[in-house]
Formats: C-alpha cells, structure tokens, sequence
C-alpha cells in the first residue's frame, strides 16, 4: 500500500503537531499500521501483527458487515436524534433486550468517557447527593469529571490530587489485596470495606451519590472481583441514597462468553442502577451508551434541563450498533469467547507450571490476565521483565501489552474472532521467551505438570475445540485454582513456590 510519508516522516509530523501527552504504543519504535483484518494489523511494509489487545475492534478489524452497514446508512442520511429516525429506537430496543428488565432506558453518547460522565450526573441528580465511591487503580475515562474519580489517572498527579467528594475502596483482587484466596469470603470482606467508608463519610456529613466500578477492572490488572461482591456492595450504597453504576466500557458484549455483560458473572441476583458502555460498542466507530432505569431517568428529566447530544444516536452509529449486535450473533462470538478462552486458560495455566516468572492467571472468555512476579511467595511485581516480553513480543509479530498498578500483567483482550490457532502460536511464543528471560536471570524452571493434572483440560486429538469446554472464571495463583460456572466450585493445588489501553 503506497504511504504519503516514511515512517520517520510520519514519526517527526506526530512530534510536531500532536500534543506530547498523546502517547504511542511501544515508544521506542512504534509502530505504523496502515490497515487491519479480523485479528491481524499491518504495517507499512505489509508485516502481519497478531493484535492480541484490541477490545475495540470487538468483532474483527474491518468486518464488511459493519463497513457495509454504515455506508449504506451514510449514503442516505446522518443527522442528530430531535429527528424522528427508526434506527435509533430499533437499536435501543435491541441493546436493552440483552439487559435485566428494568435497565431500559438509553443515553446515547460518543466515548465511554462521556458515558461514564453523564452516568455520574444522573447519580448525582437523582437524590440530590455529591459523594463517589470508586476503587483502587480504577479508571473511567479521560474528562475532568472521571479523571477525578480515576485512582489509577489521578494517582499520577501526586499525594494530594484526591477530592475530597471521592472515596477509594480497595480493589477486590484476591491475589495481591487486602483479603486474598486463603479468605474464607473475600467478597464480604471487599464490601464491608465500602461500607465502612459509607459509615465514615455519613459521620463527616456528606452523602453518596454513586458507587462506580468497572464490572472486571482492566487497567487495574485484569482484576475479577469475586462472586456476590456487587450485591453485598449495591445493597449497602442504596440504603445510604446512592446508586450503583457498572462501567462495561472494556468489558461488555460477550467478551466474557457466557453472559453477555461482565456484571452478570455476579449471578442474576444482581442487576446494577446505571450500565455504561463504549469501546466495542461500535467496533471502532465512536459511540457509547449509558443505560438506566426508568425512575432514574425520569428523576433526571425533571429537571428542567434538556439534555441532547450533536452526535449521539445519530442514524448511522446505530446502523453501525445493530450491525454490531447482529454480528456477535451470527458468528456465535459469545460461544467463541467461551471455547477460546478456556484453551487460552488452559495454555496459559500449563506455563505456569512451568515457568517461576509466571505467579497468577486469571480470567474469564476473552478476558485474561498474567501475573508476572519475580518470586512467588512475596509476589514481587516482575515489572521490567513484564515490558521486556512485550517488547519481544512485538519483534514477533505479536501485540500484547502489560497493565495493572505495577505494569506487570500482561493483558489479553483480543478481538473476539480470536482462534485456537492464534492462542496456541501466542503462548508457545511466550514460552520461548520467558525460558530466554528464565535462562538469562538464573531461575530454575518448573516443569512438573503431573502435580496439576486435575486442573488441565485436555484437547481432543484431532478436535477444533477443548474436551468439556465451558465458560469460566479461572485464578490460578502460588497455591491453587478453582473455576467457576456460576453452579459449581471445584479446587485443586499447583505448585507453589504502562502502555494504556
């Protein structure tokens, strides 16, 4: 594909004219795409890049149905929503069909930074309170209003960033938090802390409006909070007049497998106040959603102030949303998130047995995270080594980056037409490298698989997919794993011993 610029050209155009805080992957050579397919990017010389991160391009880069839909909406007609249009209400009609019930009133927007915005107005205005209680390493966006209650973006201001009307809880990660997998219920634990804080702020006060929390952090290192944590945390926020939001920004439209939104991991019991959405909503296009109910937004609507969005719901964003959804069906991606995600798990677990610098695995479909630790028993965050394997990575052809508060995860969130081919090539990949790293830094490599024999899943000889695969949430820590269905828990020993997206 003929460029206008080289690389270099490109390269010194960006640092002239873009500003110096927008960052670039991998900095010390970036790279230039040029065009993209399904779970492959290309860059100017036509290398061909596994794009193991992009929870955008939720149903694959360039998917024709997608592109077909919007240019054939755009060819007709693109205007705001004050004018009547039957896309706008299909698409709202089939976006809150795959929420609880009562979640059926939608917000259309453009980025999950203005959902997560207006989400906290609707909070704000319903009982008249100020207060936000957020979690450790959070983050929910990039304007003013989220970068406040955004630990893991404020935190880089200093000491005294924090306002005064925002409360951080701890993280509910039962690997490197407060209350961890040796605790009899950490999700109790994990609430009556924010509980705590209500008691604390009511004594000082004030009143809380919200309690916000992506429903899987991903920024914060790709962090499950574990089972009846948000119903535990929801019931305590609304008896003090507050309302509970979950940010699916990163984490929604199946990318978890068997549910197609993260916080229904939770059980059905669950159901949150306000669901904000974004990223792969439009599959690359910008728009976002926030979702409420019908109390909420005509407490909202009372007041007096019309709200309206230039942008948001316009006709061809929601041809683009409904092929989106039609997409995900058809291709059975939810399905294919279940199947692929726990042969990831099941490569992935199999490394950790096999390599020291591997502490923790932890996921969920096409949602997984690896805890890379210098030593096990401490848990020493394995920061530089996390970055060198990215960098690795990429002299491969494979695109991975690492998160979390310490950047030490390595962060799997691919496209969902993710294949077992792809996960296979990724993680034999990785252990080549960390056998390098392993090598080189004098650590011993484990490589005793009989003693977690129950906890590996075995791929039929000559299937396409794993033997009794289901969807799960595994975490597979120094001292055991246990998956999870929603129906069952089973567990089983193992040995023991900031690119932004």
């Amino acid at each position: 594909m003929e460029q206008r610029y080289s690389k270099a050209e490109t390269l010194a155009l960006r640092r002239k004219h873009i500003g110096p805080s927008c960052k670039v992957f991998f900095a010390k050579d970036p790279l230039k795409i040029v065009r993209a397919q399904g779970q492959y990017m290309f860059d100017e010389k036509g290398e061909k890049y596994l794009d193991c991160i992009n929870n955008v391009a939720h149903v694959g880069h360039s998917h024709p149905y997608v592109i077909k839909a919007a240019t054939k909406q755009m060819e007709l007609l693109n205007t705001n929503s004050r004018f009547l249009h039957d896309n706008l209400v299909q698409y709202a009609q089939r976006l809150t069909a795959t929420l609880p019930e009562k979640l059926s009133v939608c917000y259309f927007v453009n980025s999950g930074s203005e959902a997560n915005d207006l989400a906290l107005r609707l909070a704000r205005w319903y009982h008249g309170h100020q207060d936000v209680i957020t979690l450790e390493n959070a983050y929910h966006g990039h304007v003013t209003s989220v970068i406040d209650i955004s630990p893991y973006k404020f935190n880089e201001l200093g000491k005294d960033s924090k306002k005064e009307f925002v409360h951080v809880a701890p993280s509910p990660d039962i690997y490197r938090g407060k209350y961890r997998e040796d605790h009899p219920d950490p999700a109790s634990a994990y609430a009556e802390e924010v509980k705590k804080i209500i008691e604390e702020t009511q004594k000082s006060g004030r009143k809380i409006a919200a309690f916000i929390a992506e429903s899987m952090q991903s920024c914060g290192g790709q962090i499950i909070p574990p089972v009846g944590y948000f119903q535990k945390v929801a019931e305590y926020v609304r008896a003090a007049g507050g309302v509970f939001i979950a940010d699916e920004v990163q984490v929604g439209f199946g990318r978890v497998g068997k549910h197609f939104w993260a916080f229904q991991l939770q059980g059905e019991d669950f159901v949150p106040d306000i669901v904000t959405m974004g990223k792969p909503i439009g599959n690359g296009h910008p728009m976002s959603c926030v979702v409420t109910t019908r109390e909420i937004a005509e407490r909202f609507g009372a007041s007096g102030l019309e709200y309206f969005n230039t942008f948001g719901g316009n006709p061809v964003s929601c041809a683009i949303g409904l092929a989106v959804l039609e997409v995900i069906e058809k291709e059975d991606l939810q399905g294919n998130a279940t199947r692929v995600g726990s042969y990831l798990l099941e490569l992935l677990a199999e490394q950790k047995e096999k390599h020291p610098l591997v502490g923790d695995i932890r996921g969920v479909g096409l949602f997984v995270g690896v805890d890379l630790v210098r030593d096990r028993q401490m848990r020493t965050p394995a920061t530089a080594e996390a970055l060198h394997l990215i960098y690795k990575l990429k002299e491969h052809q494979i695109l991975l980056s690492a998160d979390g508060p310490h950047r030490n995860v390595l962060k799997f969130k691919p496209p969902m037409c993710f294949s077992m081919e792809d996960a296979k090539h990724v993680v034999e990949t990785i252990d080549v490298l960390l056998t390098e790293m392993e090598e080189a830094n004098g650590m011993k490599t484990e490589n005793d698989a009989s003693t977690n024999a129950q906890c590996k899943r075995k791929m039929t000889e000559g299937s396409s997919q794993p033997e009794g695969a289901i969807e799960s949430i595994t975490h597979m820590n120094g001292t055991a794993c246990r998956q999870e269905n929603g129906l069952f828990s089973k567990k089983c020993t193992v040995p023991s011993e900031r690119i932004r997206t």
